[in-house]
């Protein structure tokens, strides 16, 4: 399948398309990645665009160089300038968080691909997604209790519903630094690859994903997401009336005609 580049704006954030995968890449490998402003917008404006893309199945998010994303760029914060007042300040990093929302929200799978060490914000943006791959050189930290501030990026939210509360708090008040195969251990990733691995079993992960039915990858994702806030009985309602509605899906049919003929399914999201 031939590949397209989306323009996010700036060469900070790129993405292509291949094979319904869209890697985005965040691209500042001389700082690690760091998150400037500007790869703050490119990713809010382009996480949209790429959950109403037909041509997008999964999103792959990943860090050009030896890195994932060193967190924010505190130098270049800065040279931007902050916003002059407290209550200002309070609503652009709230903006910012949509990114982690947005990420956690699409309506199609999301994984993470790190090269490297993730930190902060950056660690966060990871754990916001739904699958995670780290190379085994990859090591990952909140940072947060290091610089005197408490956290952000859904950081609080993501690590007590992967590694339960107790753990969570030592690693917010601790800052320790997590290296892949503990962190692999913890649940943090899914898995720990060699080096040299990693950007090809990510997008194989990422590809496989991206083939499956998009209608029923965007209910599953949104029926888990509920599972952590809501009760029982009311996950079990909307799973009874997704799979109704599902069994009138085009992809539901052709699932059915794949498994007779012994073929492999060409889901639509129709």
């Amino acid at each position: 399948m031939s590949q397209h580049r989306i323009d996010t704006g700036t060469p900070q954030i790129t993405c292509e398309i291949e094979q319904r995968v869209a890697t985005v890449t965040l691209n500042r490998p001389e700082a690690r990645n760091a998150l400037t402003m500007e790869m703050k917008r490119a990713l809010a404006d382009t996480l949209p665009l790429l959950n109403e893309e037909d041509a997008v199945g999964c999103v792959l998010l990943t860090g050009a160089g030896g890195a994932f994303c060193a967190g924010g760029d505190t130098k270049n914060m800065q040279k931007e300038g902050a916003p002059p007042s407290p209550e200002a300040r309070k609503r652009q990093l709230r903006w910012e968080h949509s990114i982690s929302a947005r990420l956690n929200q699409l309506g199609k799978p999301t994984v993470a691909a790190l090269p490297g060490p993730a930190a902060g914000a950056g660690f966060a943006l990871a754990l916001a997604c739904d699958i995670r791959l780290a190379a085994h050189s990859a090591f990952f930290t909140t940072a947060y209790a290091r610089l005197g501030l408490s956290g952000d990026y859904g950081s609080s939210y993501f690590l007590t519903q992967l590694v339960g509360t107790a753990k969570a708090r030592e690693l917010m008040f601790t800052a320790d630094r997590i290296e892949a195969a503990e962190a692999e251990r913890l649940g943090l990733v899914n898995r720990a690859v060699p080096d040299a691995e990693l950007a090809s079993e990510a997008f194989e992960l990422a590809a496989r994903i991206a083939a499956g039915p998009p209608i029923a990858l965007r209910w599953m994702k949104d029926n888990l997401n509920r599972a952590l806030v809501h009760d029982l009985q009311s996950i079990l309602d909307i799973e009874a009336d997704r799979m109704v509605d599902g069994a009138a899906t085009e992809d539901y049919i052709e699932a059915i005609n794949a498994f007779r003929e012994k073929r492999p399914p060409d889901f639509r999201g129709r």
